[in-house]
């Protein structure tokens, strides 16, 4: 009896420590062999775990403004190349190159940003 407790016991371990690897998503949902270029103006910087998220404001074809969510990389792979929590900030006009979502809404991922004053904000990968 105490074995199979146990067993249950490790078993229950291996798959609460399991979960965190099994819950990481890929860049699946993005069109990784497109890149768009967005000009706009940041709404907000989020630097958080897993991932940050830039969200800016776009003018349309039509005279109006889109929000677009775009994702980054975890803040310490982008600390190591130069963001911070506060690189970015509302109002701040950039110029985001990004892979968009394979389904067509106004999300995608960051391949670079470029500042107003021409600062390159690479995303850490291997063609920085």
């Amino acid at each position: 009896m105490q074995n199979r407790f146990l067993a249950l016991l490790i078993a229950a371990a291996m798959l609460l420590f399991a979960a965190p690897g099994i819950s990481h998503h890929s860049n699946s949902a993005y069109q990784v062999d497109q890149v768009r270029t967005l000009t706009g103006v940041v709404k907000e910087w989020k630097w958080s775990n897993p991932h940050t998220w830039l969200y800016l404001m776009v003018d349309d074809e039509k005279g109006g403004k889109v929000e677009w969510a775009v994702e980054g990389r975890a803040p310490g792979v982008l600390g190591r190349v130069g963001w911070d929590r506060s690189v970015l900030k509302p109002g701040d006009k950039v110029t985001v190159h990004m892979s968009p979502a394979k389904d067509g809404s106004h999300v995608g991922i960051i391949a670079r940003v470029t500042k107003e004053d021409g600062t390159i904000l690479g995303n850490g990968g291997p063609n920085q």
